[in-house]
């Protein structure tokens, strides 16, 4: 039997060709998943990421309960046409503290990895309202309730427990102080906004909604959408990258 004819053997013995296929897939397993277990973390590290304040992680919850993942994905990939619209390709360090992560391929909507800083708060404010009076073309529903209901401050040391039994590094310091942050971080002027500022660097702290009173779920969200992308600086990363 010539080298090229021995693939009869598998074609016309079924159990033959089963062992074979468990074999090959048994190995190509143990060759992905075998290097696992010698890695602490398959994430690398990365400069300026941290956790989500309570106010942007309220931000962050608010997201996904209306769905708004659904048509914005916040991950760009690593093609010429996705960095040149949205910038630098998404890291895998950017997602560590999601749970779940807001990766995806659906965009009825752009991505919005980077979309932290791109516009000024009353854009934001004006185009969750009503977002054709921004975009007329735009099929997003409005979110105007989102200025009336009060964020539920109470819940917050709860959602940062439950965060950190995932692996999030919050301490017992920024738990017990959860509600006095989410409350500081739309007053300027508040005594705990340094403190804020100081275990959370690069907090924006400021009146997202431009209105007085307790936080809203507008000032929340809007909290969340300046942060994306904002945490890593991409030109001392992308220098670091050229010198390896």
């Amino acid at each position: 039997m010539s080298f090229w004819n021995r693939h009869k053997i598998f074609e016309t013995n079924s159990l033959v060709l089963i062992v074979g296929i468990l074999l090959v897939i048994s190995v190509g397993g143990l060759v992905e998943i075998t290097p696992l277990f010698y890695l602490k973390s398959t994430i690398e590290k990365v400069d300026g990421i941290r956790p989500y304040t309570p106010l942007e992680l309220a931000g962050r919850n608010v997201y996904i309960r209306e769905g708004c993942y659904l048509c914005h994905s916040q991950m760009i990939r690593p093609l010429r046409d996705e960095t040149e619209r949205y910038g630098h390709y998404s890291l895998a360090a950017e997602s560590m503290y999601d749970h779940p992560f807001q990766w995806g391929s659906k965009r009825t909507g752009p991505d919005l990895a980077r979309v932290g800083g791109k516009y000024s708060d009353d854009w934001h404010v004006a185009h969750l309202k009503n977002p054709r009076s921004i975009v007329p073309q735009s099929v997003m529903p409005g979110y105007a309730f989102l200025a009336e209901a009060k964020v539920d401050a109470e819940s917050l040391p709860d959602h940062l427990r439950a965060n950190k039994m995932l692996g999030v590094p919050y301490t017992d310091e920024d738990i017990s102080k959860a509600i006095v942050d989410v409350k500081a971080q739309i007053d300027p002027d508040s005594p705990a906004a340094a403190d804020l500022s100081k275990r959370y660097p690069k907090a924006v702290v400021r009146n997202f909604d431009a209105q007085d009173g307790d936080p809203t779920e507008m000032d929340a969200l809007v909290a969340y959408l300046q942060l994306l992308g904002t945490l890593v600086d991409f030109k001392l990363y992308n220098e670091k990258a050229n010198l390896r």
